[in-house]
């Protein structure tokens, strides 16, 4: 599913146009990316949580050529399922 769908999805859930659902659906998203900028995690119960983690240096290799090469750290996005959301996939 894509944003597009998901919207449609919205859409229909809730009544709304596909305009309005679209800004809905682009709200969650803007509001779960500034908090995430902000380093804050984003609870939502029963569905999951999203936060950054930082990833360790590394040393890792070109595979072209073998050379051993740096990989610094970094900051990723993370989403952790929570309870509700695993036992409805299984």
């Amino acid at each position: 599913m894509n944003k597009e769908e998901l919207a449609d999805q919205v859409a229909r859930g809730t009544g709304q146009t596909k305009k309005r659902a679209m800004a809905a659906v682009d709200a969650v998203f803007a509001s779960i990316t500034g908090a995430l900028r902000r380093g804050e995690k984003v609870t939502v119960v029963g569905f999951g949580t999203f936060q950054v983690k930082v990833r360790a240096p590394r040393e890792g290799r070109n595979p072209k050529t073998g050379d051993k090469i740096h990989i610094p750290s970094r900051k990723v996005a993370s989403f952790t399922a929570g309870k509700d959301l695993k036992a409805e996939v299984n």
